[in-house]
């Protein structure tokens, strides 16, 4: 396995891109790669060409999330402004926004069914859960608070949720915090299951691995990259190489590799059935926040693709063969 580069677009925002995901493809349109920046706005771009579809604004700080409804027809984008912006994919047009108070939204997950909306809510030290049919609030997975005589403030800062994660029957949500802990939740019953022990700093990205749904990985600022079984409350293995912050990981479609985007400034590639990086990719001049393989379905030839995105203000595209 490995990555080729497709294409650069260098200034594709005026600010750092923080986020970035795949729209799926339609039976009308290809896979389309949305990007967030801290200049305020989402952009769509075509899947190959990475020419620019559309500009979307209407948030009034940095974007930190954006997510896409596994339909393709509908996405959502979070900002610092603590507003989700839910669209129409083609026409642009509102479909609902969401409210939180200050720094309790952050990263943002559709299931694989696409019913609800998972928002890492930040210092409420839960994860949100919305209806998308209705766009109203239906579960807070809150984490349990640690047990002592005072519960002090601190320790709620230390449970700051950077992050969250469906797993692939959409039985299960997982979140990491900014203290290193990875809580794991019961959807059906709203209810914390087990917290996955192993980094010491902020958690900042996770994902299920596509073809087994207690698998998960997570990227943390220790530089490391953990690969849990999820159900087992055990660490696999510990992936490491990044010589700084892991800040973003995704699993390939066929679940047999990770890629990693780290302050480092690169982005990897690890073989999962040898748990090592395979590929370093220095393609970015500053930290990488995010990388997304391209789901499969839809519409022509159906390459493997990754893309990545950097403080920089670029993206990087990348074959995946």
């Amino acid at each position: 396995m490995k990555l080729a580069g497709l294409k650069s677009v260098e200034n594709a925002h005026d600010e750092s891109v923080w986020a970035a995901t795949w729209i799926p493809a339609t039976e009308t349109r290809p896979a389309l790669l949305m990007t967030g920046s801290l200049d305020e706005t989402v952009k769509l771009w075509k899947s190959d060409e990475l020419t620019l579809e559309r500009t979307n604004t209407g948030h009034c700080l940095g974007v930190v999330s954006v997510a896409a409804h596994p339909s393709g027809a509908i996405a959502a984008s979070a900002s610092l402004d603590s507003f989700v912006r839910v669209f129409d994919v083609d026409s642009n047009a509102s479909i609902a926004t969401l409210e939180a108070p200050p720094s309790e939204v952050w990263q943002m997950q559709f299931d694989p069914k696409g019913t609800t909306l998972a928002v890492a809510g930040g210092g409420s030290a839960s994860v949100q859960l919305w209806d998308t049919g209705k766009w109203k609030l239906i579960a807070t997975l809150s984490i349990p608070r640690p047990e002592g005589p005072k519960p002090s403030d601190k320790n709620s800062s230390k449970k700051f949720v950077l992050s969250v994660a469906w797993s692939p029957d959409g039985k299960r949500v997982a979140c990491g915090s900014m203290d290193g802990t990875i809580s794991v939740f019961d959807v059906a019953r709203a209810k914390f299951l087990h917290h996955l022990e192993g980094h010491f700093m902020p958690v900042r990205s996770l994902v299920y691995s596509p073809a087994n749904p207690r698998i998960l990985f997570s990227a943390s600022d220790d530089a490391h990259v953990h690969m849990y079984d999820a159900e087992g409350k055990t660490m696999v293995a510990a992936l490491s190489g990044h010589a700084s912050w892991v800040l973003s990981v995704d699993a390939s479609p066929d679940g047999a590799a990770i890629a990693t985007g780290s302050s480092d400034k690169t982005v990897r590639l690890w073989d999962l059935s040898m748990r090592a990086a395979v590929q370093t990719v220095s393609n970015h001049a500053d930290q990488v926040w995010g990388v997304t393989f391209r789901p499969p379905g839809g519409p022509g030839p159906r390459a493997g693709r990754l893309a990545s995105v950097s403080d920089d203000k670029s993206i990087s595209l990348y074959d995946y063969s």
